[in-house]
């Protein structure tokens, strides 16, 4: 066990996703960003499962690359970024995380016996990637791949498909494990769906370079800004804003109103991620909860 510290920023370690349309640049704006954030070619890799497409912007820099072929499954993942890890990697880009999202539907769709019981079997695979993810030594920056998403609608009697947007092809509630979640369009214009470090939050849509994983580093590295003890009164006042908050919470009846009420408060996000994590996985517990059409758990 680790001796009790006192939290510096400059522990921290980024874990970002970038989401968006085939062709929007998700593999280019990730180098460009790894490489704001550590200076240093030589230092990031790419674990590539976009059959060699790192290798197409090899005249930024002597970056490293780690090409897993399919099966997609988590374990491959966790094992590259284990090697990527012990090779002193200070960036490891993830292109994509889509793949393995799309390979647990495929097994879990072709298992025999009961759903519920099969997802079981398959939600502690996908868990241990994401959990690797989040402790990784390394920044992470993982691609995610969109696709047009759509909900049925009653019109005149009968169930039609409608387009509501884009969706990312992986787990719902996937931005809850990520610091800043950026979408990026297929004119390869960013914006923050997602920000805990409140660098973006309201920003113009833009253009991820190395400044944008400057920006970034320099969050990492500096410390937060002194604070004024606060009086009784005012410590009164803030625990029973806490006790609204979380009561607002777990009044959630859905996973996209929790995620709306998630992202409609970034500075409450890191003090609340626990609350909104219990809140999440008992939306999934439902009897009615929906994963692309399949019950998850």
């Amino acid at each position: 066990m680790e001796n009790l510290r006192i939290s510096k920023r400059s522990q921290a370690r980024i874990r970002i996703a970038l989401q968006g349309p085939s062709g929007a640049g998700k593999t280019y704006s990730s180098l460009l960003l790894a490489y704001g954030l550590t200076g240093n070619w030589s230092k990031i890799a790419v674990i590539d499962t976009e059959n060699q497409s790192a290798d197409l912007y090899a005249n930024l820099g002597q970056y490293n690359v780690l090409s897993i072929g399919a099966p997609h499954t988590p374990e491959k993942y966790v094992e590259a970024i284990e090697v990527c890890e012990k090779a002193g990697m200070e960036v490891i880009i993830i292109d994509s995380i889509s793949h393995e999202w799309e390979t647990l539907l495929d097994i879990q769709s072709n298992m025999p016996g009961n759903s519920f019981t099969n997802w079981a079997k398959i939600t502690p695979r996908h868990n241990a990637l994401i959990n690797k993810i989040l402790s990784s030594t390394s920044h992470v920056v993982a691609t995610v791949r969109s696709k047009q998403d759509y909900v049925l609608m009653d019109k005149n009697g009968k169930m039609v498909p409608e387009k509501v947007g884009l969706k990312g092809v992986q787990r719902d509630g996937l931005e809850y494990d990520f610091t800043i979640v950026f979408d990026v369009n297929i004119k390869h214009q960013a914006s923050a769906s997602k920000d805990r470090t409140g660098i973006f939050v309201d920003q113009p849509d833009f253009k991820i370079s190395q400044e944008t994983g400057q920006k970034i580093l320099k969050w990492c590295m500096e410390g937060a800004p002194a604070s004024q003890k606060p009086n009784a009164f005012s410590l009164i006042d803030e625990f029973e804003k806490s006790l609204d908050f979380l009561d607002t919470i777990q009044a959630c009846q859905s996973l996209d109103e929790l995620i709306k009420l998630f992202n409609d408060n970034p500075h409450l996000q890191q003090i609340y991620r626990d609350e909104f994590i219990a809140q999440k996985n008992s939306l999934r517990s439902l009897p009615n909860y929906k994963q692309n059409g399949t019950t998850a758990h």
